[in-house]
C-alpha cells in the first residue's frame, strides 16, 4: 500500500489531501479546524485530521509532497523585491522576515512536525499541483488543461496536456503578467478583501456595464498565441498582497473604495463601481476563450480542465462552455491553493507507480458526529429529536417560509456548499434573500444566492441540462422563470446552479420531498469559513436566526 499526503500552505487556504493506492481518501482545508477563514497557517492538524481519516499514522506514509517548490517561490520574492528597489524596500524586509523565517524550510518543518522521515519529504511545482488536480479528478483520459491564477513561483498561467495518467505542461507566462494578481488589485480598489472578495466583484458585475475597455487595455492586453500581457505599474508592480493596487490605478479608475462602507443598491456609486467590475469580467472571459482556443489548437482535445484561483469565476466557466471550442469543460471544485494539496498527492502518487483515482466526490472531510452534536445540544438546553425522514421535515419547514441548517456526512470539498454543510431556503420569495443577506449572512445586498436542481428537473428551471461543472456549482445558468426563483435569480437572470444526482444525500431527500428545487448556501456567518461538524454548526445555529438544525437524522431547534 502506498500512501501520499499533499500539502498546501503558507499563503491562503492551506489544506491537506491524502491519497492511498492511488485512491482519494480524504481532503481537508485547515479552515475548516482553525475556524480561521482561508487559513493560510501550515496545515498539521487537517493533516492529523485527514490521516486519521484512513486510518494511518504518519509513519505510514510512503511520501508527503508539498504543492509548490518552496526555494523557487523564495528566490522568486527576493528577485522581485531587489528589482523594485528603492521604493520596494519595505516589501522587501518584510518579505525577508517571513520566507527566511518559515517558507524556506517549509519541507523540514513538515517532516517534524508531522514525524516523518526527512528523506520522504518532497516538493512539486504548483501549477503542476494544480493542473494535476484538475485533470485526474475529471475523469478524462485526455483533456487540455488550463491553471490560471494570482502567482506560484514564477507561473501565473500555464496550458497543460493531460494524457496516460499525467500532465504535460506546453506553455506559460511568468510574473508580471497575471490575470489572478489584477483580479486581486481591482478587488482590494473596490473596498472587498483580496482572496475572499474576488466572488463579490464577479457578483457586481452584474450591476454593471463595461464601459471602462479602453481603460483597462492600459492594463490588460492580448498577445500572441492566446497570451496577454499586464502593466504592473497601477498595481505598484505587485508589492503589496494585501493591498493588491497602487497610486496608478486610482489615477485610472479613480479613488480607492473605502473597506467596510456599506453598499446602497440604488446609488450612483455602485453603479460607478460595478461597471469597473463588469468591464474586468468582461475582459477576463474575452483572455480565457483566448486562452481555450489555444489549448484546444495545441491538444486537438475535445474537453477543457480548469483550476488556479481564477477557475471559480462562475461566469466566465459558462461562457468558455457555450462559446469555446470543447465539447465538454471541468473545473475542479477547490481550485484555489486548496486544490494544490489534491494535486500534489496525486503526482506523488503516480511517482509511486500507482494507478490514477478512478472516482472522486468532493465530500471529503470532516465527519458530521450527531451523536456527540446531540449531547451537547441537550447540555444547552435546546430541543434534541430522532427523525425518521429528515428530508420531508426539511421541505416542510421551508414550505412554510423557514431557514435550516443541514450537517450531513462528510463536509464539502473547497468553497461551495454543495449540501453537506449548507443553509437552505425556499427559493421563491426575493424576501428570503434579503432576510438571509441582512440577518444571517450579514453581506452586501447585491450577492446572489444558487439553487440545487434533482439532476434530472435541471433543464426545466435552467436553460441547458446538467454537465461536469453543475454538481460543483462552478457554472452558471440562465433562470427560465425568474418570478419562480426569485430568491436566487441575480440581476442578470442568471444563478449558479448546482445539479443533485439521486445519490446526493440530505439535499437530494429534500428535494425529493419538496418541488425540486431549494436555495442552497454555505453554512457559516459573515466572516467564518464553512462549519466543518456537527458542534461547529451548533456553535453556528446559537448565534444565527435560522429555524432549525438538522445534524444527520437529529434535529435541533430553540425551546
Amino acid at each position: 500500500m502506498a500512501a501520499v499526503l499533499g500539502i498546501s500552505g503558507h499563503y491562503h487556504d492551506a489544506a491537506a489531501a491524502l491519497v492511498v493506492d492511488g485512491a482519494i481518501v480524504a481532503a481537508l482545508q485547515q479552515e475548516r479546524v482553525s475556524r480561521v477563514k482561508h487559513d493560510p497557517s501550515l496545515p498539521l492538524e487537517a493533516a492529523r485530521v485527514v490521516l486519521a481519516l484512513g486510518g494511518l499514522a504518519p509513519g505510514d506514509l510512503d511520501r508527503v509532497v508539498f504543492y509548490e517548490d518552496p526555494y523557487a517561490k523564495v528566490e522568486r520574492v527576493l528577485v522581485q523585491g531587489v528589482r523594485g528597489l528603492p521604493g520596494s524596500w519595505r516589501f522587501l524586509a518584510r518579505s525577508l522576515a517571513s520566507q527566511l523565517s518559515g517558507r524556506l524550510g517549509v519541507l523540514d518543518v513538515l517532516a517534524k512536525g508531522l514525524g516523518v522521515p526527512r528523506g520522504r519529504v518532497g516538493h512539486v511545482e504548483h501549477h503542476a499541483s494544480h493542473a494535476a488536480s484538475a485533470f485526474l479528478t475529471s475523469g478524462y483520459d485526455e483533456a487540455a488543461v488550463l491553471t490560471v491564477d494570482g502567482i506560484g513561483e514564477w507561473t501565473t498561467t500555464a496550458l497543460w496536456h493531460g494524457r496516460n495518467g499525467g500532465v504535460e505542461r506546453l506553455a506559460s507566462l511568468e510574473l508580471p503578467h497575471s490575470l489572478g494578481l489584477v483580479w486581486a488589485g481591482v478587488t482590494a480598489w473596490l473596498g472587498f478583501p483580496v482572496n475572499d472578495g474576488e466572488s463579490r466583484v464577479m457578483g457586481l458585475a452584474a450591476f454593471g456595464e463595461p464601459r471602462h475597455r479602453d481603460v483597462f487595455a492600459k492594463i490588460l492586453r492580448p498577445a500572441e498565441a492566446g497570451a496577454f500581457t499586464v502593466d504592473p505599474a497601477p498595481f505598484a508592480g505587485f508589492l503589496d498582497p494585501e493591498r493588491g493596487f497602487g497610486p496608478g490605478l486610482c489615477d485610472l479608475l479613480g479613488p480607492a473604495r473605502e473597506p467596510g462602507r456599506p453598499w446602497d443598491l440604488d446609488s450612483p456609486e455602485l453603479t460607478g463601481r460595478a461597471d469597473v467590475a463588469a468591464t474586468l469580467q468582461a475582459v477576463t472571459e474575452d483572455l480565457l476563450l483566448d486562452l481555450a482556443r489555444e489549448a484546444h489548437a495545441r491538444t486537438g482535445a475535445s474537453a477543457l480542465c480548469l483550476a488556479g484561483g481564477v477557475a471559480l469565476n462562475a461566469v466566465a466557466n459558462r461562457r468558455l462552455q457555450d462559446e469555446g471550442p470543447f465539447d465538454a469543460v471541468f473545473v475542479h471544485p477547490a481550485a484555489g491553493d486548496a486544490g494544490g494539496a489534491l494535486g500534489a498527492a496525486l503526482l506523488g502518487a503516480r511517482e509511486l507507480g500507482d494507478p490514477p483515482a478512478t472516482s472522486f466526490t468532493p465530500f471529503l472531510g470532516l465527519p458530521a458526529g450527531a451523536a456527540r452534536t446531540a449531547d451537547v445540544a441537550r447540555a444547552m438546553g435546546l430541543r434534541v429529536r430522532t427523525l425518521v425522514a429528515p428530508g420531508e421535515l426539511v421541505a416542510d419547514v421551508l414550505a412554510q417560509g423557514g431557514i435550516v441548517a443541514t450537517c450531513a456526512g462528510r463536509c464539502e470539498w473547497g468553497p461551495r456548499a454543495l449540501g453537506a454543510r449548507s443553509l437552505l431556503a425556499d427559493p421563491r420569495s426575493s424576501a428570503t434573500r434579503d432576510r438571509l443577506n441582512d440577518v444571517v449572512k450579514r453581506r452586501e445586498p447585491f450577492r446572489p444566492f444558487a439553487p440545487a436542481v434533482r439532476h434530472e428537473d435541471f433543464d426545466g428551471w435552467l436553460h441547458g441540462g446538467p454537465d461536469a461543472m453543475t454538481p460543483f456549482m462552478t457554472t452558471v445558468r440562465t433562470v427560465r422563470d425568474p418570478d419562480a426563483l426569485a430568491a436566487v435569480t441575480h440581476v442578470d437572470g442568471t444563478a449558479r446552479a448546482q445539479s443533485v444526482a439521486p445519490d446526493g444525500g440530505l439535499l437530494r431527500a429534500v428535494l425529493d420531498a419538496g418541488p425540486g428545487v431549494v436555495l442552497n448556501t454555505s453554512l457559516n456567518g459573515g466572516g467564518e469559513p464553512i462549519c466543518g461538524t456537527g458542534t461547529d454548526a451548533l456553535s453556528f445555529f446559537v448565534r444565527h436566526r435560522v429555524d432549525a438544525l438538522i445534524v444527520e437524522d437529529v434535529e435541533i431547534t430553540r425551546p
